[in-house]
């Protein structure tokens, strides 16, 4: 599968940073929009980081089929190797079904609440499924179809956790130097309920580590046997 794998990465590599210059260079969103916010530009979208996350691992991959390998069990894992599969269990995979999962279960609640109606020309529909269902789309074929070993927990949730409570602080900063949320939904909750919602979409988000890493226990079973029992020899 070493040809489909690296199509595979290729064709997401260059679709996710296609998607990142044309949001960074091409969407414009009024100023009339009530969500406006000039400050910090398009880095205040947990979409946008989120993307260059995704565009940054399959080029990791990509790199990593053409001068590293797949191989279960290869006599040294590389460097690139290693990051290649950090990145995958600490940002890649929860991240991507974190942003997919939020985006598209408040846009069936209320499509107002992340992506009022009136940002479809300037937002177009092509890049909002770019951003928002290829990123869970190739994360779920990758984890199918190249194998990898998970980063520890400790470390994996250590990266995971900082990241979040890194762009909470940022969301806050935002909000004190531009007066606006980010996010319409911040705007109908009051502050205690804005407190449960950062706290639930974290325990989620951290929560979706466990779920990549119990799947991927569960598809790659056989090989991750066979590297534990090479150790015991």
């Amino acid at each position: 599968m070493s040809a489909g794998t690296t199509v595979i990465h290729l064709i997401g590599a260059i679709s996710f940073w296609y998607g990142i210059l044309y949001f960074h260079y091409d969407v414009q969103f009024p100023e009339s929009w009530t969500g406006y916010v000039p400050f910090g530009g398009k880095f205040k979208f947990l979409t946008f980081l989120n993307a260059i996350i995704q565009a940054s691992y399959f080029t990791l991959c990509l790199l990593n089929d053409i001068f590293g390998t797949n191989e279960v069990s290869p006599r040294k894992s590389s460097s690139l190797r290693q990051l290649k599969d950090y990145v995958f269990g600490a940002f890649a995979w929860p991240l991507a079904l974190n942003v997919g999962v939020s985006f598209w279960t408040l846009m069936a609640i209320d499509r107002e609440l992340v992506l009022p109606k009136a940002l479809d020309a300037y937002f177009p529909t092509w890049l909002n499924h770019v951003m928002h269902t290829n990123i869970v789309i190739f994360i779920v074929l990758e984890l199918f179809t190249t194998f990898r070993q998970y980063p520890s927990r400790k470390s994996a949730l250590t990266g995971l956790s900082i990241f979040m409570l890194a762009y909470l602080v940022w969301i806050h900063i935002i909000k004190h130097y531009a007066g606006v949320w980010v996010y319409p939904v911040l705007n109908v909750l009051e502050f205690g309920q804005r407190i449960v919602f950062f706290i639930v979409i974290l325990l989620f988000c951290l929560g979706l580590y466990f779920v990549g890493e119990f799947l991927n226990n569960k598809i790659w079973a056989s090989e991750l046997r066979q590297i534990k029992s090479k150790r015991n020899k």
